[in-house]
């Protein structure tokens, strides 16, 4: 008797291009200590503090701890998006390591089959940084050229990618404590920061846009002034305080690259980006995965938990060491599962469960096993994920032929599924045309003669 086909609903991801033309990694955040006064005084340690025990301080500057990144000139293209990543990135890794990294090659050597003058959004930079497509040096791959040599390997791998939208500021700013800096979209390009323009204050460096226009470029934002005078912008906003942004029109704009956008902005934060655990790149030996474009849009049973798989063949006698996931809403949780000697569907009834894991924002997250799972040379083995994201249907991350960009995508020698219960499955590539979003990191075993039994 055949099974009744539920049904499945596929959502397309929508989110802004930002254009011109169009964890391990903290750097020394501040924590509590005392003067001799007994008063509460900034300094810095090796340890995270969001500054519960004392507050926030009133003013922070990445740039006064070593951790302000080379200044980028986009000139023509529209690369703002590419540049404030590897910004950010580099920003992430100061002092103790500067790496600066090519935005060439994240515009261009991505599997998407758009160019420079195209635009981007985070979507695009999760799935290149997640698949491990990059980031590779500016030396490897210099910008403005419009080429980006292929066979180039990563220098780091990206593990996490956090995105909080329309985050308050507090949080923001306990994000910029722990990770250094933060990518963010505004509403700004040449006309609004003219001499004429009344958004802009040319003589301070003070941006502050309270229209209607969504997002369109991309700068990260390097620090907070709460005293910042609001008597600094052209128009000046109800309250005092601004961000401290660098921006990817080279050392001319600004204070050497550097202005000041108020806390009222119409769409600062709105959008924020945290590269929130880059690693070296021995962290783990293999990728398998079938997402090389990411998400791309979200499926499930308009419910807001789904059970979504990836099946893969070990290529040696390994170890699973993390499972790779998206959380396409805040708050989410999972379980994670393991089927070995995977056969097809039926296979799922001998699912072992693994861990649970909670993810505070939107983003890719590494999810690293306590006990990893030995897998034998050429064993078929899937992967199994329960997700919930409250409030938000239809959990799972997609890959499909999106949009023009997109059109590399394929499902040919991909294997996923997708479960209402955990129960009765369905292959997304021949049913839905689409590619489940789940990757599975390995290592291999320490001695080369070390197999499983």
């Amino acid at each position: 008797m055949r099974k009744k086909r539920k049904k499945v609903c596929l959502t397309a991801a929508l989110f802004v291009m930002a254009g011109m033309a169009f964890a391990d990694i903290a750097a020394q955040p501040i924590s509590c200590a005392q003067d001799e006064d007994g008063q509460a005084v900034q300094t810095q340690t090796d340890r995270i503090d969001s500054g519960e025990e004392c507050g926030l301080p009133v003013r922070w500057y990445a740039g006064d701890y070593g951790k302000k990144p080379v200044v980028r000139d986009q000139g023509k293209y529209g690369t703002c998006w590419a540049l404030s990543a590897a910004s950010a990135m580099e920003a992430a890794l100061l002092p103790e390591d500067h790496i600066v990294f090519s935005a060439d090659h994240l515009s261009l050597g991505n599997a998407f089959t758009a160019n420079v003058e195209d635009g981007g959004d985070y979507l695009m930079l999760m799935a290149y940084l997640s698949s491990w497509q990059g980031p590779v040096t500016e030396e490897e791959d210099p910008y403005g050229d419009e080429y980006s040599p292929p066979g180039l390997e990563p220098a780091v791998h990206v593990q996490e990618v956090q995105v909080l939208e329309y985050g308050e500021l507090e949080m923001i700013k306990e994000w910029l404590l722990e990770y250094g800096a933060v990518q963010t979209s505004l509403y700004m390009d040449r006309n609004t920061t003219s001499e004429k323009s009344p958004y802009y204050n040319q003589a301070e460096s003070a941006y502050y846009y309270d229209g209607a226009e969504m997002q369109n470029h991309d700068v990260i934002i390097l620090g907070w002034d709460d005293t910042y005078p609001a008597s600094n912008f052209k128009t000046p906003p109800a309250q005092d305080g601004a961000f401290i942004c660098q921006n990817t029109w080279g050392e001319a704009f600004g204070e050497n690259g550097i202005f000041y956008v108020s806390y009222e902005d119409a769409n600062v934060g709105n959008t924020v980006i945290a590269y929130s655990r880059i690693e070296d790149t021995d962290n783990y030996t293999r990728i398998y995965q079938t997402d090389a474009c990411g998400w791309q849009g979200k499926q499930g049973y308009d419910d807001d938990t789904c059970w979504f798989a990836n099946v893969y063949t070990a290529v040696s006698d390994e170890w699973l060491s993390a499972v790779g996931v998206y959380a396409t809403a805040p708050q989410a949780w999972c379980e994670i599962y393991f089927v070995p000697d995977f056969a097809g569907p039926d296979s799922f009834g001998k699912k072992e469960f693994l861990q649970s894991y909670e993810m505070d924002a939107k983003g890719y997250y590494t999810l690293d096993l306590e006990t990893p799972v030995a897998l034998k040379e050429g064993e078929r083995f899937a992967v199994v994920v329960k997700m919930t994201t409250p409030g938000e249907w239809n959990p799972v991350a997609v890959e499909y032929k999106s949009d023009e960009y997109t059109q590399n995508v394929t499902t040919e020698g991909k294997e996923g599924y997708l479960s209402q219960t955990g129960d009765y499955w369905q292959n997304t590539e021949e049913e839905f045309g689409t590619n489940v979003c789940l990757k599975a990191y390995t290592n291999e075993p320490l001695h080369s003669a070390e197999s499983f039994g």
